[in-house]
């Protein structure tokens, strides 16, 4: 653990007793579906002392019998407080104000300098990737609209992910975007550097700085304005529509399918065998038993879903598995003038480390994507009274860009996704089971979307 100056410690400790309330109220926090039992500290670390002050700060937050470690950036000033958003103060007992300092531009330029010198602060190291040469001095922005991570904008040039829930070791992001770029992938943006944290004598990856794309177009927003210009004139057949989506679709198909050839070639491939077709069936049914308890209104398709989840075990050998993206989505990839970028391959935030670390069938990021296009489609319907006709213009949209997608995918993988039907099937089903949960404990309103899906998916057969 990280020694800090004394006078911190008491601070530190009035913190962790303000965490409990403080912590379900921020978007990246993901455990809102069960309430805090205590929050303690881990280590922590004076990144700059004074006034204005930064700690950096790791605490292990209990929550039942399930713990898990988040980073805070903390800031304190004697002055008044920067201009940031009312839900990052944080009040103590001792009537001192703190803050999570990641709106702080004050406090968050000087992560930028420390890892172009290379430095290293008590217990962080902050360090630069292999030829990367840095411009500093730039100060920073947060990204609002993120979730599970926070990430800071330098000028126009540099993005720092800081990863808020903790894993031990190597973070799957860092080590997949290193080895992508080994191959010269040219689907991804080049990692420049990392922030390590010390803990329990092992490093921890906490933070890692990419080139920004400043001219990126949000894949989401691209395929949600589609659907509002598609449900806006349903007269028209789809590929007259000035933002048809099915071309770029197809394109972003064919960027999934070189990443997963690049990520096979940089860290290999293996074959999956019965026993390991047993497990994934097993971990499919527990997520759904899981969900199910939590969500009743998904009880009465359990049946259904357990026979479609365990034709997982009837798959075909061999079945090639290795790394993947692990939580692909429209969010996750960003149109530059050169083509489709894929971002985040964390893996699903609320999955285990050991679930976010195993090799998987590429197929289980097609069905994520194809999952994603249901949810584009659907989006203008949340909170409206059903309308039949708008819900199936809408799928006819979805219909479109996910059969472009996997066309895209074919062509470059010189497998069609869909000549493995039932296993396709059943990853988009396990897919459409985390999104049920994930939308009970934080987007109730969206709750239909994936429900829906359930039953479009079992009824249709794809």
């Amino acid at each position: 653990m990280t020694d800090i100056p004394a006078s911190h410690d008491e601070l530190v400790a009035h913190l962790s007793n303000e965490l409990p309330a403080w912590l379900p109220t921020q978007r990246w926090f993901a455990g809102k579906d069960r309430d805090i039992t205590a929050v303690r500290a881990l280590t922590w670390t004076t990144v700059l002392d004074g006034d204005p002050l930064l700690i950096h700060l790791v605490v292990e937050v209990e929550q039942g019998d399930r713990t898990e470690p988040y980073q805070l950036l903390i800031g304190s000033r004697q002055s008044q407080l920067p201009d940031v958003a009312s839900s990052a103060s944080i009040g103590l007992d001792s009537g001192l104000t703190c803050y999570e300092a990641s709106g702080d531009a004050d406090l968050t330029a000087p992560l930028l300098d420390l890892i172009a010198a290379g430095e290293r602060v008590g217990g962080l190291s902050f360090a630069t990737e292999p030829g990367a040469e840095l411009t500093t001095g730039l100060r920073a922005h947060p990204i609002t609209s993120e979730q599970s991570n926070t990430s800071l904008v330098y000028g126009r040039q540099y993005i720092l992910k800081l990863f808020r829930k903790l894993t031990p070791g190597l973070n799957k992001d860092l080590m997949l975007h290193r080895a992508l770029r080994e191959v010269g992938c040219h689907h991804i943006a080049d990692p420049l550097g990392s922030i390590t944290a010390e803990l329990d004598g092992e490093p921890w990856t906490i933070g890692m700085l990419q080139r920004f794309m400043p001219d990126a177009a949000d894949g989401w927003v691209m395929a949600t304005t589609s659907v509002r210009d598609f449900m806006a004139e349903p007269s028209l057949p789809p590929g007259e529509l000035g933002g048809d989506f099915a071309g770029e679709a197809e394109r972003l198909g064919r960027a999934v399918a070189t990443v997963h050839a690049d990520l096979a070639r940089a860290l290999g491939v293996e074959q999956a065998d019965a026993a390991e077709l047993d497990a994934s069936v097993a971990s499919m049914l527990e997520r759904l038993d899981r969900a199910a308890a939590a969500v009743p209104e998904l009880v009465e398709h359990v049946p259904a879903l357990r026979e479609a989840l365990g034709k997982v075990a009837e798959t075909p050998l061999p079945l090639p598995v290795q790394y993947v993206h692990g939580d692909l989505h429209l969010g996750q990839v960003l149109r530059t003038l050169n083509g489709w970028l894929l971002l985040d391959f964390e893996g699903e935030p609320a999955s285990s480390l050991a679930e976010r670390a195993a090799l998987r069938s590429p197929l289980r990021d097609v069905a994520g994507m194809l999952r994603s296009f249901d949810y584009a489609a659907q989006q203008l319907l949340v909170g409206r009274p059903p309308d039949p006709e708008s819900t199936a213009w809408a799928m006819s949209w979805a219909h479109r860009n996910r059969e472009a997608f996997c066309d895209g995918y074919a062509a470059v993988a010189e497998q069609d996704p869909r000549d493995r039907a039932d296993l396709l099937r059943a990853l988009e089903l396990d897919k459409a089971v985390y999104e049920v949960a994930y939308e009970h404990a934080n987007r109730p309103d969206w709750l239909s979307v994936p429900l829906a899906s359930i039953v479009r998916i079992m009824t249709e057969g794809e």
